[in-house]
C-alpha cells in the first residue's frame, strides 16, 4: 500500500492535470463557436452554388460540356485529399480519419495518391506505404483564400492532366458538437443535382451564355466544397478536443475522490497504529 506521502503527491499531480483540462476545454469551446459561426456562414452561399450548377446542367442537359463534369469509363487511380487536425488530445478525430482512409484503398480496389492537410495525417502518411502527393501543411491557417485556392488547383490539375481518374475528400463530417464522422465524397468529377422544378426551372436567360457561366461556376464549386470540407474539419477538431477535456477533467475528478478516500483511509490506519504502540507501551510499563 503506497504511503499516505505518496498518495498525497499524486492527489497535487492529478489535479494540476486536471486544471490543464479544464482550461484546453474552455479554449476548445471559444474557438469552436468562431468555427461553427464560419462554417454557418459558408453553407447558404454553397448551396446557392449548388443550385445554381444544378440549375445549368438541367437547362443544358446533354449539351453540359465540361472537363470536371467527365466521367471518367475507367477509374484506375485516385487522389485522396485527407483532412486531420495538428495536435492530438482531442478523442479518436485522427485515428478514424485513418482507419477510414485504410479502408477506402481496400474497398475501392485501386492505387490511391494521398494529399494530406494536417500534420497528424502527413506524419501517417509518411509513415505508411500510401504514395504522397503533396503535404498541404497545416489545416488551422488553410482557411484563408489563397491556401483553399492552391488546394483546389492542385486537385484539379491532377484530375485534368490525367494523373487521376477521380478526387475524393476525406474529412470528418461535422455533424453535431457530440458527433463527427468520418466521410469520403467525391470532389472530381463533379457530380451535379439537376433541379427539376422550383424557382430555378423555367425560361432564363443567361448573360453570357450557359456554357460561359458553366465554365467559370464549376470550378468556383469545386472551390466551395474544398473550404467547406477545411471549416467542417476544425469545428469538428475543436467539438472533439472540448468533448475529450471535459471527459478528462471529469475522470480527474472522479480519480482525485478516488485517492482523496485512499488518503483518508491510510491517515486513519497511521493513527491508529499510533494508539496501538501507545496503549501498549502503556500495558508494558
Amino acid at each position: 500500500m503506497p504511503s499516505l506521502k505518496d498518495i498525497r503527491k499524486r492527489i497535487s499531480s492529478v489535479n494540476n492535470t486536471k486544471k490543464i483540462t479544464r482550461a484546453m476545454k474552455l479554449v476548445s469551446t471559444a474557438k469552436l463557436k468562431r468555427a461553427q459561426d464560419a462554417m454557418g456562414a459558408l453553407k447558404p452561399y454553397a448551396g446557392k452554388y449548388r443550385e445554381m450548377l444544378g440549375s445549368l446542367v438541367g437547362q443544358l442537359g446533354g449539351d453540359a460540356a465540361h472537363p470536371l463534369l467527365e466521367q471518367r469509363a475507367e477509374v484506375r487511380r485516385i487522389a485522396v485529399f485527407v483532412l486531420t487536425s495538428d495536435r492530438g488530445m482531442c478523442g479518436g478525430f485522427n485515428g478514424q480519419i485513418q482507419k477510414a482512409l485504410i479502408r477506402l484503398r481496400r474497398e475501392r480496389g485501386v492505387e490511391l495518391v494521398v494529399y494530406p492537410l494536417g500534420k497528424r495525417i502527413a506524419k501517417f502518411v509518411e509513415k505508411s506505404d500510401f504514395e504522397l502527393g503533396e503535404a498541404f501543411g497545416e489545416i488551422t491557417p488553410a482557411a484563408t483564400t489563397e491556401t483553399v485556392r492552391h488546394i483546389t488547383d492542385t486537385l484539379v490539375a491532377a484530375f485534368l492532366s490525367g494523373a487521376v481518374d477521380e478526387v475524393v475528400v476525406l474529412s470528418n463530417e461535422f455533424r453535431s458538437v457530440i458527433e463527427q464522422a468520418a466521410v469520403a465524397r467525391t470532389l472530381l468529377p463533379v457530380a451535379a443535382v439537376e433541379q427539376s422544378g422550383g424557382e430555378a426551372a423555367g425560361d432564363l436567360i443567361y448573360e453570357p451564355g450557359q456554357q460561359s457561366l458553366l465554365a467559370y461556376v464549376v470550378p468556383r464549386y469545386v472551390e466551395v466544397q474544398v473550404r467547406q470540407a477545411i471549416l467542417e474539419s476544425i469545428a469538428g477538431e475543436h467539438a472533439a478536443r472540448m468533448n475529450a477535456m471535459n471527459n478528462a477533467t471529469d475522470n480527474a475528478t472522479e480519480m482525485i475522490r478516488a485517492l482523496t478516500l485512499q488518503a483518508n483511509r491510510a491517515r486513519q490506519a497511521a493513527i491508529t497504529k499510533e494508539l496501538m504502540e501507545i496503549i501498549g507501551g502503556a500495558e508494558a510499563l
